[in-house]
């Protein structure tokens, strides 16, 4: 078990300026953090290879793993012609996961930022095709440069557990797997417990966070809350802090043999530092400890 960060996980400071993705690399490094996974949020590699050669020789000098790439693509498209569009550009990124020298990659299969009304079972039935012929193209694609492509629960339309392994076994590729997030089942009020035990045996790679999670008929008073399909409330919280049972989760992983990367994704109000270097102990901590 290697575990690592996803550079989301320090957006603030990227966005702010305080840190470029080269003094991310070295903030990991320098924290006990085994591996990165780029997200391409605050910067861009996909229009600066020059970037992204720095990216991958500062890695490789720190002894700092890239584990996955994690983009956003919205599949869903309303004609042919902008279909194609969309999987020429994340080709596009494929190339770069291996310029970067990786082997692992997460593509969205829709646009994460749309309305709940495209998160409905109808949404998803209409536009299945789509994500089925788009996967399997870009899967096909990277299989050339021996890279893992992987749909994340993520984005309400395919976000529990059921609807990604439906995408999983229709696209029926051996490098088509699927980027499992403890967490985000929640955003779709599917229990992390339920979620993680149905898609732990397709898992490539395993992202690792927290919420404070409180029902629809207590609204929090300010903070960074979000709401779910069914209008619950959810803020980001220090991995441990929050009230998903981690413990029992990372049990799980560890008894099913997963020993590869673990990805912890801060997105709590706090500090995204310290955050981030206290999740890190955490779940060394308790990986060890079981």
């Amino acid at each position: 078990m290697k575990v690592g960060l996803s550079t989301y996980s320090l957006l603030k400071v990227i966005e702010s300026g305080e840190m470029s993705i080269l003094d991310v690399i070295d903030w990991i490094a320098e924290n006990g953090g085994e591996h990165m996974e780029i997200v391409p949020y605050g910067f861009s590699l996909a229009d600066n290879r020059e970037l992204a050669d720095e990216v991958r020789e500062r890695a490789r000098s720190k002894g700092l793993a890239l584990s996955n790439y994690s983009m956003p693509a919205h599949l869903a498209q309303h004609t042919p012609e902008a279909f194609n569009e969309e999987i020429e550009r994340i080709k596009q990124h494929v190339d770069l996961v291996n310029r970067l020298g990786m082997k692992h990659m997460r593509h969205d299969v829709i646009d994460f930022t749309l309305d709940p009304e495209f998160g409905t079972l109808d949404y998803f039935e209409k536009h299945l095709e789509q994500f089925v012929t788009g996967c399997r193209q870009i899967a096909d694609y990277a299989a050339g440069y021996g890279i893992t492509t992987t749909v994340e629960n993520h984005s309400v339309c395919v976000q529990g557990s059921e609807r990604v392994q439906r995408v999983l076994r229709l696209v029926d590729r051996p490098n088509f797997r699927t980027t499992l997030d403890i967490g985000n089942f929640l955003c779709v009020d599917e229990a992390p417990l339920v979620g993680v035990k149905r898609n732990l045996p397709y898992a490539s790679l395993v992202h690792v966070k927290d919420f404070y999670i409180r029902p629809y008929y207590e609204s929090p008073s300010g903070g960074e809350w979000f709401v779910t399909t069914h209008g619950n409330y959810l803020r980001g919280a220090i991995l441990g802090h929050g009230d998903i049972n981690i413990r029992q989760i990372v049990k799980l992983i560890k008894a099913s043999g997963y020993d590869s990367y673990i990805t912890l994704e801060f997105e709590g109000m706090e500090e995204c530092r310290s955050g981030a270097k206290l999740g890190f102990d955490y779940v060394k901590r308790i990986w060890n400890e079981l």
